[in-house]
């Protein structure tokens, strides 16, 4: 059975306390930021399309995941590595599991790179 708390008023304080206290051992408990809203994956989609649509990078034109990565690399100042078979592999952290504030950095990233590159935002 799984259990999430939003801690923004007492009594969600109080059921958190509850739940932990009647877990069974080996339950594991977590407190994190809140992950990105709705919203901002919404946004995030819109601006990868229309910098996909509008911007060749390095003379290739790159899928709207392929920007993501590029994004999230730039952003996490993430590692890249050789691959297996060739070319290089970048890792790093899934956009999933960034906070709210991380993602909103982010969009302020792809909004900064598309001012650069002259992208017309469609959002």
């Amino acid at each position: 059975m799984k259990h999430v708390f939003t801690l923004a008023h007492s009594e969600a304080r109080r059921r958190a306390i509850q739940a932990v206290q009647a877990a069974p051992d080996g339950y594991v408990v977590t407190v994190a930021d809140k992950t990105r809203t709705g919203d901002q994956n919404a946004l995030l989609w819109a601006l990868l399309t229309d910098v996909s649509d509008q911007v060749d990078w390095y003379g290739n034109k790159l899928s709207q995941e392929e920007w993501k990565h590029v994004f999230t690399a730039a952003l996490q100042k993430q590692k890249v590595v050789p691959g297996l078979d060739g070319g290089f592999v970048v890792l790093g952290q899934s956009t999933s599991r960034m906070t709210k504030s991380e993602f909103g950095e982010l969009i302020e990233l792809i909004r900064a790179f598309g001012v650069e590159h002259y992208v017309e935002w469609n959002e």
